[in-house]
């Protein structure tokens, strides 16, 4: 990789300080991988988002133009250590736990397996998916989650799924969706209601659009429940997308995933986020899935910076 250049007016993202008490927004790698069902390298995937990073400034342009990094306390909590299996899952929920004071945990998958422990971690009592895939299947993989955290006491009632793709999934799980209650937006259904309606209506089935504590208070928030954002890159289309396993053509575009995460991420509901699915060690030479990757943390934060 080139050398980036270096501009004192120019400010890069990323090379966050460890987390304090009081922290807006905080990544946390979750390197998961051993249990994919395909085989992957998203065990590389979190040093290389935030390497990716670092090719993006922080700043929304407005107007009035602002730099995420003046209005947010943005920190970085490194990686836990070998998160895959019962142990390694408990190791992601105790991290994502001490970090309870920040209003938004930020994780970087690593496969979707990663989804589980990092929601429990946070506590949270509402699920929304941005994905192909219902994530239903029976075990313990990167197929798993949605239907574990049912299994867990997370109320199916309470989860709405983005983007749940034709020829991507079986009848049987689309009849497990429907039968526990799942609220599912298809790919179709969200380009033809559009994004902010999407948004508007997965936050008020998930409870995010609740009476709930105010975003300055995030313990309080925490200690109700609040909403945990799966962001499966494989939602996308696989031009957008070719480091995702199983993205398909025809997937959203990559505006369409910005869009979508931004919008979600302004409500104060939303107080943890994952981003998986993307494998670094098989994306193109130009990066474009990782680099969509960072955009969508970048999103987070740009959310953030607009509840007010």
């Amino acid at each position: 990789m080139s050398a980036l250049s270096v501009d004192p007016l120019w400010p890069r993202a990323g090379d966050w300080p460890s987390p304090t008490e009081g922290t807006d927004a905080v990544l946390l790698g979750v390197p998961a991988w051993r249990t994919s069902l395909s085989p992957t390298g998203a065990g590389e995937t979190p040093a290389a988002v935030r390497a990716a990073l670092r090719r993006f400034s922080p700043t929304l342009i407005g107007p009035p133009a602002i730099d995420l990094t003046a209005h947010l306390r943005i920190a970085d909590a490194g990686d836990v250590d070998e998160p895959d299996g019962r142990d390694g899952e408990a190791r992601v929920r105790a991290a994502v736990a001490a970090l309870a004071s920040s209003r938004l945990v930020i994780a970087l998958g690593g496969d979707n397996s990663a989804t589980y422990a990092v929601a429990q971690g946070r506590g949270s009592q509402g699920l929304i998916t941005l994905d192909a895939h219902f994530d239903l299947r029976d075990g313990e993989s990167n197929g798993s989650p949605v239907r574990r955290l049912i299994a867990d006491g997370l109320d199916p009632h309470r989860i709405v799924q983005i983007g749940i793709a034709d020829f991507a999934n079986s009848a049987a799980y689309a009849r497990r969706a429907a039968d526990a209650g799942i609220t599912v937006i298809t790919l179709d259904e969200v380009r033809r209601r559009g994004i902010d309606e999407v948004v508007s209506h997965a936050l008020r089935v998930a409870g995010a659009a609740e009476a709930r504590p105010t975003d300055e208070d995030a313990d309080a928030a925490a200690a109700a429940g609040g909403i945990h954002l799966d962001i499966d890159v494989d939602v996308c289309d696989r031009a957008v997308a070719p480091g995702c396993p199983a993205s398909v053509p025809g997937g959203l575009a990559a505006w369409e995933l910005r869009a979508l995460v931004r919008g979600l991420a302004r409500d104060p509901g939303v107080t943890s986020a994952d981003i998986v699915e993307v494998d670094a060690t098989a994306d193109t030479d130009d990066a474009r899935t990782v680099r969509l990757a960072a955009l969508c943390v970048l999103e987070l934060l740009a959310g953030m910076a607009e509840r007010r």
